[in-house]
């Protein structure tokens, strides 16, 4: 390999991984050709989305941008939020940091037996905030794909539409996400959870994500899914753990203000250099 590449780390939130590059020093072009070069899993490093730190923007200890693995940019990203919040508390030895994102400020904190906490902000449920199309109840949506119909719509800083099932297992997710994703309702496409209330007062969910296809686990996805849960009467209390394909997240939608917090681990996998001359 060559010297002088951008260094980047590998990690993963209960299986949504991430290649992550610190640009505060030296800004790197990322066009969408060179995304899915990175993100390509047979000839490229490997991933669900592209993260990088930057330098902060506002009042921020740095600002995280996210592209999906077909080069399109986000604006938010859970998962990635606790990674990078991750990187950045063992840094600056901070019990807890304040992150800039296109989907709004993030607060992230140190959480018992190593997982990190993240404020994601408050859940924004009003047809325009997600966006729809056109003005609809976000609690029940005028859309039906195959088995799944009525969906609530939820905005995490990027669009969610959370579908309430039986038995996840039995939906094909694979085939009716795309159709969802896509559908001229969601002007900037959607997110797709479908979510089943259990009897202990757990959610079960999996999820297509914009952009990117299927995968373990999403941050958003989960906050999403347990403000659908607690709106639609689902759930006992206003958090719950959340399972997903990778594991648990515990998510709360704190009354007094609105916001959702989302909490589990952060994962560091490996670090390499990019060369220079390839880009991967």
């Amino acid at each position: 390999m060559s010297q002088g590449g951008t260094p980047f780390l590998k990690m993963h939130g209960l299986g949504n991984d991430f290649v992550v590059l610190d640009l505060r020093a030296h800004p790197l072009a990322l066009s969408p050709e060179r995304v899915r070069a990175l993100a390509d899993r047979r000839t490229g490093i490997g991933c669900d989305q592209l993260i990088t730190i930057e330098p902060p923007r506002d009042r921020g200890v740095a600002f995280m941008g996210i592209r999906n693995a077909d080069g399109s940019v986000v604006e938010s990203c859970g998962n990635a939020t606790r990674c990078v919040g991750a990187v950045l508390l063992a840094e600056t030895g901070l019990a807890t940091l304040n992150l800039e994102s296109l989907g709004g400020p993030l607060v992230v904190e140190r959480a018992e037996n190593g997982l990190v906490c993240v404020d994601m902000g408050p859940a924004r449920l009003a047809w325009d905030a997600i966006p729809l199309a056109h003005p609809q109840d976000t609690l029940a949506l005028d859309l039906s794909v195959g088995p799944l119909s009525a969906p609530s719509a939820v905005s995490m800083g990027n669009p969610h539409a959370v579908f309430v099932v039986d038995d996840v297992d039995a939906i094909d997710l694979p085939t009716w996400g795309p159709t969802v994703e896509h559908h001229a309702l969601f002007p900037r496409r959607t997110n797709v959870e479908i979510i089943q209330a259990r009897a202990d007062g757990s959610v079960r969910m999996r999820v297509w994500e914009r952009g990117v296809g299927m995968t373990r686990a999403c941050g958003t996805g989960a906050c999403a899914a347990l403000v659908t849960a607690v709106r639609r009467g689902l759930v006992p209390e206003r958090k719950a753990p959340v399972d997903l394909d990778g594991g648990r997240l515990w998510i709360e939608w704190r009354e007094s203000d609105g916001h959702v917090r989302m909490t589990g681990p952060a994962t560091r996998v490996f670090s390499g250099v990019l060369d220079p001359e390839t880009g991967s």
